[in-house]
């Protein structure tokens, strides 16, 4: 059964409490929005809670009555009290953070890698989750330094695909590429220069791993030289690069195993 929450200084509702100024908890992060619900719980991941608007829970009652946890439900204005901020879509849960895969066993199983270095951009980790999910791509690899995968934002963003996708958080830098290459994975460093290969002309290899640094400042010269290739996407009228998450869409459908190698045209000769 539901249980309402008349208050927001309701205890029961102290994970949602002030999600915008709050520091992020190391025992659960926040996922919002219908859709992203729905993916939740197709996915393995705990829910610890939902806190949904009565109207909200009408459209979702199946699928969280399904999970068989607390379900919260508030008027939209008193969830707005409670999280500090305008939640116009009246759906939010809290989910349990658990530990991510470790390197090794991603690379036994894995042909496709995207790994982000130094990417602090919430929006662009959830974007370029989601483009990994839809191109075939095996797993999300972050160094230490990397923003929150699980934030909020990043999980709306992602459209909830990030769920399920592995994500492995590097703790050491950049020596993970070293383990790639071992592994027998091309690590393909992404940059703008001039002297890197042409996306376009790097082939299929049977794996590989998408190296790419924050925007602004790129990939740091540790990793550029952990890795065996510099490559870059052709630009015309002299643009000099795109966004983090159009860039990695490109290069990811480039390699995508969904994408048949090229065949050579016939020998009409």
């Amino acid at each position: 059964m539901p249980i309402a929450i008349e208050s927001a200084d309701d205890p029961r509702v102290a994970d949602y409490m002030d999600l915008r100024n709050n520091a992020a908890s190391s025992e659960y992060f926040i996922a919002e929005s219908q859709l992203v619900i729905q993916r939740l719980a197709a996915s393995s991941f705990e829910v610890r809670s939902f806190l949904l608007a009565p109207s909200r829970y009408q459209k979702l009652q199946q699928v969280v009555d399904a999970l068989q946890v607390p379900v919260y439900i508030a008027p939209l204005e008193v969830i707005q009290q409670v999280a500090g901020f305008n939640v116009h879509r009246g759906v939010l849960a809290s989910v349990t953070r658990r530990p991510g895969p470790a390197l090794a066993d991603v690379l036994a199983v894995a042909t496709r890698l995207l790994v982000l270095e130094g990417s602090n951009d919430l929006e662009n980790i959830g974007a370029v989750a989601r483009s990994a999910r839809a191109l075939g791509f095996d797993a999300l690899v972050l160094d230490p330094t990397c923003a929150d995968p699980y934030s909020r934002r990043s999980v709306r963003v992602s459209m909830g695909e990030i769920l399920s996708l592995p994500v492995v958080r590097c703790t050491t830098w950049p020596d993970p590429l070293a383990a790639m290459t071992a592994a027998g994975f091309e690590t393909w460093a992404l940059t703008p220069g001039v002297t890197s290969n042409n996306l376009f002309e790097m082939g299929m290899p049977d794996k590989v791993a998408l190296v790419a640094g924050a925007e602004g400042p790129g990939l740091t010269p540790a990793a550029l030289r952990a890795t065996q290739f510099d490559v870059r996407i052709p630009m015309h009228h002299g643009v000099d690069s795109l966004n983090l998450g159009h860039a990695l869409a490109i290069a990811m459908a480039a390699v995508s195993p969904a994408v048949p190698p090229a065949v050579p045209p016939a020998d009409v000769g």
